[in-house]
Parts: structure tokens; sequence; C-alpha cells
């Protein structure tokens, strides 16, 4: 049953089973602590982070469609948005320089992590790598950065998805 694909356990959510939660709990609960942390640098906001995606998860199973994405996906992006929601709430973001600073008690295995997406981030110019901080690291929507930057919402997207091109062949 714990090899059970993640639509199945998906749809099994929207039945009303809460094993089937607690299955998804089990195999996603640890990356969206680790993506909740990164962008809040605080444990305890990202545990509160991964219960409200799980959450939202169980009220609203019937939202997942496969043909946006992956149930990992889908997951991870609630996750995420609900990081930045509560980065938002913050009276202080964090920069990039911040976010990519050592942290105390940090494991080699996170470490070689963030020497990794260093890495990654240095193959974009200075504008994309400030438009992937404002749009990830601060919160801004598309429309927020237009109004922020004074460019076309167009150019806002054009640019952060070839800057999002550029890390994700990086990353590979």
């Amino acid at each position: 049953m714990d090899g059970e694909p993640d639509e199945h356990l998906l749809h099994r959510v929207v039945q009303g089973d809460e094993e089937a939660l607690l299955l998804l709990y089990r195999r996603y609960a640890p990356h969206v602590h680790a993506l909740a942390r990164r962008i809040l640098r605080d444990g305890e906001a990202a545990k509160e982070v991964v219960q409200d995606t799980f959450l939202r998860i169980w009220r609203k199973a019937e939202r997942f469609d496969p043909a946006l994405g992956t149930p990992r996906t889908w997951i991870l992006t609630i996750g995420h948005r609900l990081a930045l929601k509560a980065l938002k709430a913050r009276p202080k973001t964090l920069s990039l320089e911040e976010w990519d600073a050592p942290e105390e008690g940090v494991g080699s295995e996170d470490h070689l992590e963030r020497l990794w997406v260093r890495e990654a981030l240095a193959v974009l110019s200075e504008e994309e790598r400030r438009l992937v901080e404002l749009a990830y690291f601060q919160g801004l929507s598309h429309s927020e950065l237009a109004l922020f930057l004074g460019w076309p919402l167009g150019t806002v997207k054009s640019r952060l998805r070839r800057a999002l091109e550029k890390l994700r062949v990086r990353l590979r």
C-alpha cells in the first residue's frame, strides 16, 4: 500500500480516506518542510506550513488536475505558496544573499545543496537573478514585479521564464 501511486492516494483523500493523507504526508512532508525552511529560514514556521499544506490537501484534493502536473508538483506548489504567504506576513523579507548565507548547525548535505544552487544562480545575469530573488524569495507576483520594476507584464513573464529555464537546465 505504501507503494501506491500518488494519484490514487489523492483520489482516496477526495473520498475522505485519512490513511491515504497520512501516506502522502509521510512521502512529502519532509520535502515541504525543507522548501518552507529555505524560504522562511525558521523551522517552527516551516512546520506550520507543512501542517497548513496537508490541511489544504485534505480540504481541496478534488482540485488536483493531473493534466496540469504531478501530485508531487501540486503538493510542493501548495507548500511554496503557503510559505510565501507566511513570508509576506513578516515585517522583513530575506534577500537572496541572506538566504544563501551559511546557517548555524547546517549539515553537510544542506551545505552542498546551497552550493549547488549558488552555482546554478551564477549562470544568471544580474537582472535575471534579481527577478528570481523578487519572485521567489520576496514572493512578488508577476503583476507586482511589473509595477515594482516599471516593466510591461509580458516582459516580466518572459524574462522570468527565461531565467527559470536557465536554472532548470543548470540544475539537471
